[in-house]
């Protein structure tokens, strides 16, 4: 029996400038100070070189990347660019690139099959529309991207899923904690149907959508809850230490085959 580590990322959209990189500071020292504790930052593409050079004991990730290796795709960037910036991750799927750029699951699973494919650990979200939501679908919707969004070719070691309820993120509103806790549940079943028991358990599912120093303790005690995928509380580090902190006090949770990522 292995454990699953708990698992901190910072989302920093498109927020910032390159003084902003000034805040991974007392992030990066967080870190050294919870070992028990894996930390994610994933700053605006132009910065993921200069972060990585800066700190190269912090995991640093892309915000997206393109599904195909190279090709005339102006504006786009290939996770093989990314892993030579010093990117280790990349979040693929997020719910404001689904909405605003049209992805669809075949999409995101095209792209976390091309991080993989470059070395990187791919972090596939998932999420439910409020409408789905209040119309009782949460389940059937956040299922169906499980299966269409996340590789069969899907490792512990390789790929990471965040759910993230849409109509939370930015919001201030959360899901009950038991509601948390049973979409978490229904997420590591449906994820050991598609992968098999071995590899379902061993991914880690992280909890996203208003996640801040206040509530991140109470997240982060629920069962199948690996993690926080944090939006606007990663921008500075006087919020986003204490959720590291509030991680490595939880501890790990049981898995049946795991390495971390």
């Amino acid at each position: 029996m292995t454990m699953r580590r708990k698992l901190v990322a910072g989302n920093w959209k498109m927020f910032g400038d390159h003084k902003r990189l000034a805040e991974l500071d007392p992030v990066a020292a967080a870190a050294r100070a919870c070992p028990s504790v894996d930390v994610l930052v994933c700053p605006p593409a132009p910065f993921i070189e200069r972060a990585a050079r800066a700190h190269p004991n912090l995991a640093i990730g892309g915000q997206d990347c393109h599904e195909t290796a190279e090709g005339p795709h102006t504006g786009c960037v290939s996770a093989a660019m990314l892993r030579d910036c010093g990117a280790s991750h990349v979040i693929v799927g997020h719910s404001e690139r689904r909405a605003a750029q049209g992805e669809t699951d075949a999409i995101v699973r095209a792209k976390s099959k091309a991080a993989i494919a470059a070395g990187l650990v791919a972090l596939v979200c998932i999420g439910e529309t409020e409408a789905e939501h209040m119309a009782g679908e949460a389940d059937s919707i956040v299922a169906g991207q499980v299966f269409g969004s996340v590789t069969k070719y899907a490792q512990p070691e390789t790929v990471i899923v965040a759910y993230e309820p849409i109509w939370a993120i930015g919001t201030g509103r959360t899901p009950t904690m038991i509601e948390i806790a049973q979409m978490h549940a229904m997420i590591r079943e449906a994820l050991c149907r598609k992968l098999g028991d071995a590899i379902g358990t061993g991914i880690r599912i992280l909890y996203g959508g208003s996640v801040q120093p206040q509530n991140a303790g109470s997240l982060l005690a629920i069962d199948n809850v690996d993690g926080v995928l944090v939006g606007r509380a990663s921008l500075t580090a006087d919020d986003f230490v204490p959720i590291i902190k509030a991680a490595a006090a939880t501890g790990a949770a049981p898995s049946a085959n795991m390495r971390a990522a």
